[in-house]
């Protein structure tokens, strides 16, 4: 059995066009985990799915019993694949994902999805921290724009620093089409 798990991060409705807190190039990103998802499939790879449900009808979104807070399509669950539900930005805040990985062998976590600046930056710095050898696929995630003192960052500029910072001492950061030709 492989060694290896896909966490993918809050693939959600909401992240997408028209849902209530979209994401830039998230249709791309969410493209790019389906094919990362599909060759995990193949290979053998556990592949697991992070819902964040906000807790309350007054969340801003991924509101609990709508359609933004369901896993989109292009990245639905197969029959047998874990969903770890989090009520945090922390995949493993307060969740059963650490027990998941242990329990299965796990020692390679690949994160993929949705927001670049919160909750892949959380999983991929919990799953390092919990010595678990991280990737991230980094044309796999999204995130926005954010506002900080008057001024707007652009949401490539937000995800270029965050990959930074995890490549430097978190993760290894890779493309999707150089790591799916290498298999």
């Amino acid at each position: 059995m492989s060694k290896r798990a896909i966490i993918a991060v809050d693939i959600q409705n909401d992240y997408f066009p028209g849902g209530k807190y979209e994401l830039a190039g998230m249709e791309r990103a969410a493209d790019n985990a389906a094919r990362v998802i599909r060759a995990a499939r193949e290979r053998g790879d556990r592949v697991i799915h992070i819902q964040h449900v906000f807790e309350g009808p007054e969340a801003p979104f991924f509101v609990p019993n709508t359609e933004g807070v369901k896993t989109n399509p292009v990245v639905a669950p197969l029959a047998g694949e874990n969903i770890v539900v989090k009520t945090h930005v922390h995949s493993f805040l307060n969740t059963d994902l650490k027990e998941l990985l242990d329990h299965n062998g796990i020692e390679d976590v690949v994160v993929v999805g949705a927001m670049s600046h919160m909750c892949i930056d959380a999983a991929t710095r919990a799953a390092s921290d919990l010595g678990y050898n991280t990737t991230v696929f980094q044309d796999a995630c999204a995130t926005r724009d954010l506002e900080f003192n008057g001024v707007t960052v652009p949401a490539g500029s937000v995800h270029a620093a965050m990959m930074a910072a995890l490549g430097f001492a978190y993760a290894k950061i890779v493309d999707t089409d150089i790591y799916l030709a290498a298999e």
